[in-house]
């Protein structure tokens, strides 16, 4: 977990889509790798491959298209596929999501379950106060 860049720039009128398991996996890939061909998400993804895999990636990717979460670079012969929007930017989004429709926009629950159940490192938990002095200072 990172706390770093845009995670704690909780866009609160910025509505993330939902996304299914499928996609999100595709995202996942896109995230990790930056750029993929169709092809490079079909083989990460279906190891086996057939036709019917890669006609389900590409559909995959136009839902994702059309949600506005990936681009597609048509400039070349082989097209890339580009994540429109970054890892952090998600999970924050939808964390705030989620904080605004179970606790009226209050984070605090997460964070007290993230220390409470010893899900975070000591890096983790030093980077958090690292954030909250910073964020203190500028008020």
């Amino acid at each position: 977990m990172s706390l770093k860049g845009d995670v704690l720039s909780l866009e609160k009128h910025v509505i993330v889509p939902d996304v299914s398991d499928a996609e999100l996996a595709v995202l996942q890939l896109l995230w990790d790798a930056e750029r993929l061909t169709v092809r490079q998400i079909t083989e990460q993804l279906y190891p086996r491959q057939s036709d019917s895999d890669l006609a389900t990636v590409q559909k995959l990717i136009h839902r994702l298209e059309q949600k506005q979460l990936v681009c597609r670079d048509r400039t070349h012969f082989v097209h890339f596929i580009f994540p429109q929007i970054s890892r952090n930017q998600f999970a924050s989004r939808r964390l705030a999501e989620t904080a605004e429709k179970l606790t009226r926009g209050s984070l605090q629950p997460l964070i007290a379950y993230l220390v409470e159940a010893e899900r975070l490192s000591p890096d983790e938990l030093d980077e958090i106060r690292k954030l909250i002095n910073t964020h203190r200072r500028k008020k």
